[in-house]
């Protein structure tokens, strides 16, 4: 048998005996990086740090296995306020942000669930790292009424920077660097007295020799690239904290419209202070014009109004700040009420008692607020029998009084309450009351039908409320329960007419009204009131909505609808159709749903089946799709589907699937294959063609088909669709790439005269991670590889010298422990007998190129492993210790008797500086050209290591020619 034929058999067997056992399987996760990295490294719990700096790209790729295939969605830990990505999570594999912030940082959360078992979750930690330039302040050891910093003064200049991980300070006076001891004049506060934040320059006594440049330079330690950071300050005699002047009036009252321009200068600081304006309440308007230290804001309005502060800032001391608040004047919302007899409990007017109007408008600026009363028009002015009062104590401000002592049929009239402001330009604001004899307190009723109010859901409705009384006066409207609130969300609404008009009105709009007098533009009397019942009717609310029901012909099939809710509760009758034919109806009883079974399933009873619950108010409807449609096929990604070039230019891949629910509907016939190439100028037709299926197709068998004649390197979209007696089912499409090696024209798939691995595919030739191990190896490049806290162990390229060029190796850093193991399988090699009586006698050299340079090197182990074996046996091949900086071949002769696969096997040294890596696997039929070095076991010493295994590699050379 062909050896490539007979691998793709032995492929073929080999995942095949996996999936016996059914190839569903719960999800499992692993978190992957890319992008601009500084560092990722292993902590406690095995939990990963990706540390990145602000502003460059976060990249996190989810790999996730299972079968159904997995959904993915990421989500993040709550960071600060001002983050909202745990709001609007993201659903596919790769994360991406740009730019990133310092305040997105946090644990990023990878959830993988396909319905089998518990979904699958992995973390990771992302550190974003940043430097923002240092800021220096001078403070004076005592007061600084005096301004200025002179002899026998001490003076503290405090340097402050933000940064993750925490900064380190160093100072220098001029060129000199300064340190604690270098000069008794100078102490310094290290970080830590000052909790990591801050680091202090004590000038104790100020001397001539002190008035100089002082530099802080801020570091990070050129942790993530980034640099240090350098600030200056000059100190001199006439170092001084900023004073400022504000030529401006506090308060500023204006008329809207008007233009304000408010004026800050400086009057001392050395330097110069820097002159800035904020507002009390938050951000400066949008038209504000800032010119230095002159603000000016055109044509004000009452939003404008508030407190500005001039701010003078030189970094000594502490700032200067001076404010001024800008009042802009309006008059609005002008009420009166009527009080009938203060002294009586009466609530009419009557000839001989007192009446007394009160009237109050709202006003800016309070103080300037004016009224004068008329009668009839004319100037009215405090008597005996008539008094004015400007503020009433007992109610809110901007009230003034009328008091009519001794009430007289003269004193019916028009009365008007004027409201004004002193200095003028807004306009006045009136309101008149009429008294007379037909004057008379308010009356409060519900027009007969109109309570209890039924409505149906949706509608618009009127809440009515009928009121009399002269004045008219307002009508407050709320719930009776008082904690619910109006269908506007406030707690009460106003009403004119006594109609409270609710548009779009629902369920929960149900319950107690109550409308009652205001005392505004009324009567000041005891409230009347009024409860309006209102009951909204609405359709039953059903389930299930929407069921789409798959089966198969001569089945049953019982389909339910079930009422959740319905006002009224008496449900008058149900319906079941299919289609537009009415199939059976009826009367509810006591119960809240209704059954319909469809009986011995035949085609023409396919359809859409609905089930319409009815009451006053409407109809529920209950859906059912009745089908007889396959359910989509599910593509296998767990394992690398087996890709070989059969021709230089054509490429074949071996297409594997399982098919969801086999058994809900007919059995499936076929399945219609499309295959199409993807390409970016537009999408081809799709070519198709039928593969047949003889017998019942199992719940988790895994299908195959083999695609063939594909060009390299094209892509392919795949489309499979299963067919039943119904019709066609549900389709599923994927896209095939691909994914041949890079740098060699062997085949990804091996086949045993020349099968070569330099793992620059990710699919790693077929490779896999034993599942006994301790750990597993990790595949990288040297251009990503993070080597700064294990400088001294690894690769710096692969093995043809590329920084690009990917190779496999085992991560010695925490929190793996000496002696853990890590092991690496290559695919299962067929091996066919060479005689008719079935004995092998087949050699094969097995080679590999290893990299093992650290101190702390442990052992790199090859084994033999045959078809059925259990236990291992000795290593075909070991080396253990340090072997330099450098790429070594080892090669290995192999005699298999069966079906075969290697494995490598590194084991942990002593400390986190032994990385193990290796390359360029390849496994040749025949004998090895070279005598393999084989067996050597912990023979390197740590240094020399090159020419001790030259030395070693002779040795045995000359022991195999003497034999």
């Amino acid at each position: 048998m062909d050896l490539v034929f007979g691998l793709l058999w032995l492929l073929t067997v080999f995942l095949e005996g996996i999936y016996c056992q059914g190839v569903y399987a719960p999800p499992t996760v692993r978190i992957m990086h890319s992008g601009q990295a500084c560092n990722i490294e292993e902590e406690r719990y095995t939990e990963r740090v990706y540390t990145i700096r602000e502003g460059e790209t976060l990249e996190l790729t989810c790999l996730v296995t299972g079968h159904p295939r997995p959904q993915i969605r990421w989500t993040k830990t709550a960071g600060s306020a001002s983050d909202r990505f745990q709001d609007s999570s993201v659903f596919n594999e790769t994360l991406r942000i740009t730019k990133i912030l310092r305040h997105q940082g946090g644990r990023y959360y990878c959830k993988a669930e396909n319905g089998l078992g518990s979904p699958a979750i992995k973390s990771i930690r992302v550190d974003v790292y940043y430097l923002d330039d240092p800021v220096v302040t001078v403070h004076q050891s005592i007061g600084e009424a005096k301004e200025q910093f002179y002899y026998e003064r001490t003076v503290f200049l405090r340097c402050v920077a933000n940064s993750n991980p925490p900064v380190r300070y160093s100072w220098r006076r001029g060129r000199e660097i300064l340190s604690q001891g270098s000069d008794k004049g100078v102490e310094i506060y290290e970080p830590f007295f000052t909790q990591g934040e801050t680091k202090i320059l004590k000038l104790k006594n100020l001397r001539p020799q002190d008035y100089a440049n002082y530099s802080c330079i801020a570091s990070v330690r050129n942790v993530c690239g980034i640099p240090d950071k350098m600030v200056l300050f000059r100190l001199s005699n006439r170092t001084a904290s900023p004073t400022i002047k504000l030529l401006v009036d506090d308060p500023i009252v204006v008329n809207p419209g008007q233009t304000v321009t408010l004026v800050c200068t400086t009057s001392g600081g050395e330097p110069a202070p820097a002159l800035s304006w904020v507002r009390g309440t938050g951000a400066l308007p949008e038209k504000s014009v800032l010119n230095v230290g002159t603000l000016t804001l055109p044509a004000v309005t009452s939003e404008d109004a508030g407190v500005y502060s001039c701010v003078a800032n030189n970094n000594v001391g502490n700032p200067a700040k001076k404010s001024t608040t800008i009042i802009v004047r309006a008059l609005k919302k002008g009420r009166f009420w009527i009080t009938p007899d203060p002294y009586h409990n009466d609530d009419n007017i009557q000839i001989g008692r007192e009446v007394k109007i009160s009237c109050q408008v709202e006003a800016t600026p309070p103080e300037e607020l004016m009224f004068s009363w008329l009668k009839n028009g004319r100037a009215l002015r405090s008597s005996e029998r008539m008094v004015i009062t400007q503020t009433d104590p007992d109610v809110s401000p901007g009230t003034t009084n009328l008091d009519i002592i001794d009430l007289k049929f003269t004193d019916f009239g028009t009365y008007t309450c004027m409201a004004s402001l002193k200095g003028g330009g807004i306009p006045e604001i009136s309101i008149d009351v009429n008294i007379s004899s037909t004057t008379v307190p308010p009356n409060l009723t519900v027009p007969r039908g109109k309570s209890p109010l039924v409505a149906q859901e949706g509608e618009t409705v009127e809440l009515q409320c009928l009121v009399s009384g002269k004045p008219k006066p307002i009508i407050l409207w709320s719930r009776a329960d008082k904690e619910v609130p109006m269908p506007d969300g406030t707690m009460q609404m106003e009403s004119y007419d006594g109609i409270l008009r609710i548009v779009n009105v629902s369920r929960e709009m149900t319950g107690s009204y109550r409308c009652q007098t205001s005392q505004y533009n009324g009567f000041n009397v005891k409230p009347r009131e009024a409860i309006v019942e209102l009951i909204v009717q609405y359709p039953p609310t059903v389930e299930p909505v929407f069921t789409e029901i798959r089966q198969g012909l001569s089945r049953n099939i019982v389909m339910n609808c079930r009422v959740l809710r319905a006002y009224p509760s008496r449900v008058l009758k149900y319906e079941w159709r299919l289609g537009s034919r009415l199939l059976t109806s009826s009367q509810f009883d006591s119960r809240d749903d209704t059954e319909y079974i469809l009986r011995n399933l035949q085609r023409e009873s396919y359809g859409e089946y609905t089930c319409d619950i009815i009451n006053e108010a409407g109809a529920g409807r209950c859906s059912f799709l009745v089908t007889g449609k396959a359910y989509p096929p599910e593509f296998y990604y767990d394992t690398y589907n087996p890709l070989w070039q059969n021709r230089p230019r054509v490429y074949a891949y071996k297409l594997q699937w399982t098919q969801m629910n086999p058994n809900a509907v007919d059995r499936i016939i076929a399945y219609r294959l499309g295959i199409r190439q993807v390409r970016e100028a537009g999408q081809q037709r799709w070519w198709e063609q039928e593969i047949p299926i003889s017998g019942m197709i199992q719940k988790g068998e895994l299908l195959t088909y083999n695609l063939t004649e594909l060009i390299k390197p094209e892509a392919y979209e795949v489309r499979l669709t299963p067919i039943t007696k119904f019709g066609e089912g549900d389709s599923t499409i994927r896209i095939v790439k691909y994914s041949g090696g890079r740098r060699t024209s062997a085949p990804t798939n091996p086949h045993l005269r020349e099968f070569h691995c330099s793992f620059e595919e990710e699919s790693i030739c077929m490779f896999t991670q034993d599942k006994s191990d301790d750990f597993d190896w990790t595949r990288h490049n040297a251009a990503t590889r993070q080597i700064m806290y294990t400088p001294n162990t690894g690769p710096s390229s692969d093995r043809t010298g590329s920084k690009q060029g990917f190779y496999m190796y085992i991560e010695t850093s925490r929190p793996r422990r000496e002696g853990e193991k890590a092991r690496l399988l290559t695919p299962i090699f067929n091996v066919a007998p060479k005689n008719p009586y079935g004995a092998t006698n087949s050699a094969y050299c097995f080679s590999f190129y290893y990299h093992m340079y650290g101190r702390h090197i442990g052992t790199l182990n090859a084994y033999l492993r045959l078809k059925g074996q259990t236990s291992l046996e000795s290593p075909m091949w070991t080396l253990s210790g340090n072997q330099g900086e450098r790429w070594w071949q080892a090669r290995v002769n192999i005699h298999p008797t069966s079906s075969f696969q290697m494995m490598l096997e590194g084991i942990r040294g002593p400390g986190m500086e032994g990385d193990i890596a290796i390359d360029d696997v390849s496994i040749d039929e025949g004998e090895c050209g070279d005598p393999p070095p084989n067996n050597l076991r912990s023979l390197a010493p740590p240094k020399g290591a090159h020419i001790w295994q030259l030395c070693v590699t002779l040795l045995l050379a000359l022991f195999s020619h003497r034999r």
